[in-house]
């Protein structure tokens, strides 16, 4: 059956994750800390600093201690969320000055396009933040695509690899789980995915491990066919 709607990953789905790795993790961890000190009273960053204190369970922490606690959760690839929200502040300016421009694998565009254009929700579902998600889509090899998604979901809305978070994302899009189809190219977001009763289909890109237990695709050419996607 052609689902409703589809809810697509970004890293190792849309994105080779080399893009981030290589591009977007060495530009952070080359600027946060000269970002956090220039931006520490704007609203956003001191918000996001406070989430960090929380995590670390030091409330009093000072600005050097933060700053090493982001720098270490940068380096682990941890999916901490004040993180993420100070990376997609970070990334903004490296984006709108012309520093960074965003890698999708060349199947991704065509198909976002068809598939809207068939009427088909489009949705996003990343550990990076929704900031850093509408600026991947709207500064990518492809052009814009931001309008081609109709909502965005980072992990203030879950974990990826928790069956609850699925559950509330399907909520927020008022649509049977049954018809909501999630892209990843991780079997255990998938899991969790298919636990909340969504259809699932890994992406097996280069260097991805297929799991037996889902539906896989090479590309989103290879969807489109598999599920009856315009």
């Amino acid at each position: 059956m052609s689902p409703r709607a589809i809810l697509t990953d970004i890293e190792g789905t849309t994105t080779d994750i080399a893009f981030v790795h290589e591009v977007l993790f060495p530009y952070a961890r080359e600027h946060l800390a000269d970002f956090v000190h220039a931006r520490a009273g704007q609203p956003a960053v001191a918000a996001a600093l406070a989430e960090a204190r929380a995590a670390m369970d030091a409330p009093a922490a000072d600005l050097p201690a933060v700053i090493g606690q982001l720098q270490a959760w940068l380096d682990e690839d941890r999916k901490i969320t004040p993180l993420k929200t100070l990376q997609g502040l970070l990334w903004q300016g490296g984006y709108e000055r012309g520093e960074l421009r965003a890698h999708l694998y060349p199947d991704v565009a065509p198909a976002l396009r068809r598939w809207q254009a068939a009427g088909h929700t489009l949705a996003v579902y990343s550990s990076g933040s929704v900031a850093a998600q509408r600026l991947l889509f709207g500064h990518s090899e492809a052009g814009d695509l931001t309008g081609l998604f109709s909502a965005w979901f980072d992990t203030h809305i879950g974990g990826k690899r928790e069956a609850a978070s699925y559950r509330h994302i399907v909520a927020e899009l008022a649509l049977p789980a049954g018809t909501v189809l999630f892209l990843s190219d991780v079997a255990a977001e998938l899991d969790a995915a298919a636990a909340a009763g969504l259809a699932t289909c890994q992406l097996v890109r280069p260097g991805t491990v297929p799991a037996a237990r889902h539906p896989h695709a090479t590309d989103f050419d290879a969807v489109s066919r598999r599920w009856e996607i315009a």
